[in-house]
């Protein structure tokens, strides 16, 4: 008989779970023994920059990776960064060592007491098999329930399972598919069509699940076809849409009030790969103007059912976007050719406005280049500069949790050799997943970070002014130089003291990988 381990291996070859991120602890030693040819562990130095990278790494690639945490020290370690998966939508199978069966009740040290419910609720789906025969077809529920919920999922096995004879029906995992289809009935198809193509002003709001599901181009089609303004949904972390399109108008503010005062005047609303809405700030006041009919398509069955007001269809959107293309008019012509950025605003002194830095970024770097962004602080600056065009553009914190940004950067940059990669990361949040440098140096990643450094928690600074508090501590940071951080970690790094040296720096393509400083003026977000 095939041994547990065995038997998992193989089912993970066949479903192309083969590259591993991870910190491994005792526990999981026995799981990583005898790893077949084709696997690829990735080690990271801190559980919370190993689920930032597979983070990245799942979503640049769509597919599925596989985590593997220590037990309760190293699961807990990263349930921080499991936040920004879960709102992303990514569907990552960690999979965490446990104390052999017999040490578990007593408590024995590096025992994960009650595994499953320490992940939960961040996770979709958590289990513990009852017995080792049961582990190879609870490996697979747990990467059959992420794909198919877009959502992390936890299995805990204890260690002296992987060693055990699996027992003759554990094979029958190894050939297994679990598919989905989301396509609506045609009652449900004919009143959606009927609905948009009757309303005298629609609106468009995207989310990140469109350019997630690889849908950028199909949006724009959709957009132009309809002809009304397109915004990005609120707390967005990936871009559905170019940001210059002319029907472009931003994202929506993440406040109740203001969300609905950008609707005035449409009687149609129509959101794509979103939950309605993901609000931040506390801005109260009616959720849609009077007259304005809200319909939401998602394949997130939670974010359709929680939704406070409006009406959900839960369905694939790239299923209904080809429904509406079908059952429109032809493509208005849209008013004007994208729009140019703004002159940026000019620094003072040593620090550069961040506009200055993003005007660089989007004057020397390719087009298609991947932002991996984490400088809140700067965001008005970053969509006053930016010019994204392409699928797969920019990616952001999902709830808003620092310490993804290094690591995505890491992930999508190894998800993507061939594209130009750019963590663009503020000094605050660089801390929180600074050990991923050393893992983009082992891995020699042609990777870019472009370090901004204000010496403050620019973000918290203006919630200090919102909430009243000015007076609250702990909001400054300074004497913190990342280029020796960032040499101490094997990355090539300067100092850029000028816009002409950070664009010269930035016209030369990196073999491996680079940081690059920047002392940047305070800004707000908005």
């Amino acid at each position: 008989m095939p041994s547990v381990r065995r038997v998992c291996h193989e089912f993970l070859q066949r479903q192309e779970l083969t590259t591993v991120f991870g910190n491994p602890g005792s526990n999981e030693l026995p799981f990583l023994a005898e790893l077949p040819e084709g696997f690829r562990y990735v080690l990271g130095l801190h559980e919370g920059a190993v689920v930032g990278m597979a983070d990245g790494y799942a979503q640049a690639t769509g597919r599925p990776v596989l985590v593997n945490l220590h037990a309760a020290s190293g699961s807990g370690n990263a349930m921080g960064a499991l936040t920004n998966a879960v709102a992303s939508r990514t569907p990552l199978v960690v999979v965490a060592g446990q104390q052999v069966r017999p040490a578990i009740g007593p408590e024995a040290n590096l025992a994960n007491v009650d595994a499953p419910s320490l992940m939960k609720p961040l996770v979709g789906w958590a289990a513990e098999p009852a017995c080792a025969q049961d582990v190879p077809r609870a490996l697979a529920q747990a990467v059959f329930e992420a794909r198919l919920q877009r959502r992390p999922t936890y299995l805990s096995v204890p260690y002296d399972d992987w060693a055990a004879d699996a027992g003759e029906n554990a094979s029958a995992v190894l050939d297994r598919q679990v598919q989905r289809a989301g396509v609506p009935g045609a009652d449900q198809g004919r009143s959606l069509a009927e609905a948009v193509a009757a309303a005298r002003s629609p609106a468009l709001v995207l989310g990140g699940d469109i350019d997630s599901a690889g849908l950028f181009d199909d949006a724009v089609r959709l957009a132009e076809r309809l002809g009304g303004p397109v915004w990005a949904a609120p707390s967005l972390f990936r871009l559905p849409f170019p940001n210059r399109h002319p029907q472009f108008h931003g994202v929506l503010p993440a406040g109740i009030e203001p969300v609905s005062r950008e609707f005035e005047g449409h009687d149609l609303v129509l959101v794509l790969g979103a939950p309605v809405f993901r609000y931040h700030e506390y801005l109260p006041g009616r959720y849609l103007p009077e007259g304005t009919r809200l319909i939401q398509v998602t394949e997130d069955a939670s974010a359709a059912a929680r939704a406070p007001m409006g009406e959900a269809l839960v369905a694939d959107p790239a299923a209904v976007i080809d429904l509406l293309l079908k059952a429109l008019d032809a493509a208005k012509e849209p008013a004007g050719g994208f729009r140019p950025a703004p002159a940026p605003a000019t620094g003072q002194g040593t620090r550069l406005h961040p506009e200055e830095v993003f005007a660089s970024l989007r004057d020397e770097l390719p087009g298609d280049t991947a932002y991996v962004v984490e400088s809140t602080s700067t965001n008005s600056s970053w969509w006053r500069q930016m010019d994204l065009r392409r699928p797969g553009s920019y990616y952001f914190p999902a709830a808003g949790g620092l310490g993804f940004g290094l690591p995505g950067a890491v992930g999508v940059a190894m998800a993507q050799p061939d594209r130009p990669v750019v963590g663009v990361i503020g000094d605050g949040s660089a801390n929180y997943g600074i050990t991923a440098l050393w893992t983009a140096a082992r891995q020699r990643l042609p990777l870019t970070v472009v370090l901004l450094r204000n010496g403050t928690y620019g973000a918290l600074r203006w919630f200090s002014g919102l909430l009243g508090v000015p007076d609250a501590p702990g909001m400054d940071i300074p004497g913190l130089d990342f280029t020796r951080i960032a040499k101490g970690y094997g990355v090539h790094a300067q100092h850029a003291g000028s816009v002409d040296e950070l664009r010269a720096l930035l016209s030369r393509r990196p073999e491996g990988p680079r940081l690059i400083q920047v002392d940047t003026a305070l800004t707000t977000p908005s």
